[in-house]
């Protein structure tokens, strides 16, 4: 299930969207409109199609392939919506940029309906169909008074037929117009694309509408008002579109609603709530974070050289993978390694193991601060290979994203061995990953990276109070350690072996 098309079990999603906007004709100028006609036709060729998919796929279960085959559900959808409504000239944050898409979806739906019916007239209804039940639903109940009248009449070949997704892809692959039912990002801006050998390019891409204008109308020509971006949107805005089309969709549309990053709680609970008086079936929100940053980051500039401002531009960012917060930088794409890095090599010894674990960090100065970049785990113990191998590479990963890291060290300290802790220079580390934590931490610390907290020497003294039981310490300098089988502290160090005197176990049997 996702937010366009939420699924029963084995369920599966058959989407295709029209291009609104190579439907316009007379565009930037006073007759631009959809020609309806046009729209018509190609929902029913493009309803065809999706239901002739139904039948040609190769499902890889049996229980997928029979619950396509008896509902044949299919989402015809849109894409190029913003771009359409800014070619004929008119804001897509307004009461008429909402009522005209509404208009367009619902000829859309109207067609896709009608051409579902005449496929049922030819090839027989859904299996499942059921004519009593089916017209008295909701949703068929809110159709034209005709299109109810044609399914009676000939019953219906697909039980749902339209849905609006992302598009972001194909949205693309069809020049650049606006995705789904989206405003346009921005209308020129820096888009990260992955490269066959695993790195990024930044690529500027520059919209569909733009495009167009400016070979129609020359690159001196002013923008008009009707070009606006989701820079300059209230979140309010999307969900108000969301809703309008949403009353003529039968399963669901997926939507990003963008929320400025300072925005109070309160203001951003109050969307989902809006979203859900308004008809809408989901909800989904976009905030600009530190740790995610995001996939799309505008240009330096949103404007050609000379072009003039607009009333409702707003500042332009800095590029998403370099959001300042204090003195920390966040990246969304990895830093590089140099050839030669400084670091510092630790060394661990863990009870359970005859073998110590080497633990080497290695460090990047950036903007004149010392960071870690990478972490390295070593031991002759080939007992952990394979999780502190994955370890390694996770939070190392991490660490070349930039950012405040030291929810790592958090994390790993959190960490409790379900047999029990050990007893290390005198202090009670829950696990090894907790050891790992805290040699994280001591790191960060030396290199000035992060400040000793008070809160750490206080989940010692509380991990004590577990470890003791009823307040009493199990003290370094007992004769006893923990058992990793029982976990009570009965472990003596007898003839050259651990064994334990409650349970019996022995670590030479």
């Amino acid at each position: 299930p996702c937010g366009e098309q939420p699924l029963p079990p084995f369920g599966a999603c058959l989407l295709g969207s029209i291009n609104l906007a190579r439907l316009v004709r007379d565009p930037f100028e006073d007759s631009a409109a959809i020609d309806l006609d046009d729209l018509a036709t190609l929902v029913a060729t493009s309803v065809r199609m999706l239901d002739n998919a139904i039948d040609v796929s190769k499902y890889p279960l049996p229980a997928q392939e029979h619950e396509a085959k008896a509902k044949r559900r299919l989402g015809l959808g849109i894409t190029g919506l913003a771009d359409a409504l800014i070619m004929c000239g008119v804001r897509y944050d307004t009461d008429k940029g909402r009522d005209l898409a509404k208009s367009w979806v619902h000829a859309l739906s109207r067609a896709a309906y009608l051409a579902s019916t005449e496929l049922a007239a030819e090839k027989g209804a859904f299996p499942l169909y059921d004519s009593t039940k089916y017209l008295a639903t909701e949703g068929i109940q809110s159709l034209d008074e005709d299109v109810q009248a044609a399914i009676a009449k000939h019953g219906i070949r697909n039980a749902l037929v339209t849905s609006v997704a992302p598009t972001g892809t194909i949205s693309l692959f069809a020049d650049n117009v606006s995705s789904g039912l989206e405003p346009v990002f921005s209308f020129s801006y820096q888009r990260a694309v992955l490269m066959p050998d695993g790195t990024r390019r930044e690529e500027e891409v520059t919209d569909y509408a733009y495009r167009l204008f400016r070979q129609l109308k020359g690159e001196d020509a002013p923008l008009p008002s009707s070009f606006m971006d989701s820079q300059g949107m209230l979140p309010a805005d999307h969900v108000r579109m969301q809703a309008a089309i949403q009353s003529h969709i039968d399963s669901a549309v997926s939507k990003t609603i963008n929320v400025p990053v300072d925005t109070p709680f309160d203001e951003f609970k109050t969307l989902y709530v809006q979203a859900y008086d308004a008809g809408c079936k989901g909800c989904t929100t976009f905030r600009p974070n530190d740790v995610t940053g995001s996939v799309l980051a505008l240009a330096k500039s949103d404007k050609a050289a000379g072009e003039p401002e607009l009333p409702f531009e707003t500042p332009v960012p800095k590029q998403a993978d370099q959001l300042d917060a204090g003195a920390v930088v966040y990246m969304t794409k990895p830093l590089d390694r140099p050839g030669v890095l400084p670091g510092s090599t630790y060394k661990v010894h863990w009870p359970e193991s005859d073998h110590a674990i080497y633990i080497t960090i290695n460090d990047i100065i950036q903007d004149s601060r010392r960071r870690p970049f990478e972490i390295f785990l070593n031991s002759k113990n080939m007992e952990h290979y394979a999780w502190t191998m994955a370890l390694t590479r996770m939070i190392s990963a991490v660490f070349r994203r930039g950012g405040d890291v030291s929810f790592v060290v958090e994390e790993l300290k959190a960490v409790f061995d379900p047999r029990g802790g050990q007893w290390v220079d005198g202090r009670y580390v829950p696990s090894l990953l907790a050891a790992i934590g805290g040699v994280i931490e001591e790191h960060l610390v030396n290199i000035g990276f992060s400040e000793p907290t008070e809160a750490a020497e206080a989940a010692e003294a509380e991990a004590l109070k577990v470890v003791g039981g009823g307040g009493e310490h199990v003290h370094a300098n007992s004769q006893f350690s923990r058992c990793p089988k029982c976990s009570l502290p009965s472990l003596v160090h007898q003839e050259g072996c651990d064994t334990c005197t409650s349970c019996g176990y022995s670590k030479c049997s």
